[in-house]
């Protein structure tokens, strides 16, 4: 999947990959895509409901040994 930006959160652990994500966001245009990188498990369950609760939309999750990719697209402000 094509991100927009990239950001690492490898050895962060909730809430932190959320925390960060919610920063990063607001530098994006409405409708770009933010690729985030995570090896907490727990962020396949917290991204979905983070992106739910915000208005974001959640593309979709890439497992690639143990990092975890998470794709987002901003919502329209």
């Amino acid at each position: 999947m094509k991100a927009d930006e990239s950001l690492d959160c490898v050895g962060l652990y909730c809430p932190m990959p959320i925390v960060k994500t919610a920063e990063k966001i607001k530098q994006l245009r409405s409708g770009q895509v933010l690729e985030i990188i995570a090896d907490d498990q727990g962020i396949k369950k917290d991204m979905p409901a983070w992106c739910e609760a915000t208005g974001h939309e959640c593309l979709g999750t890439v497992e690639e040994g143990k990092e975890i990719k998470v794709y987002v697209r901003k919502a329209h402000d």
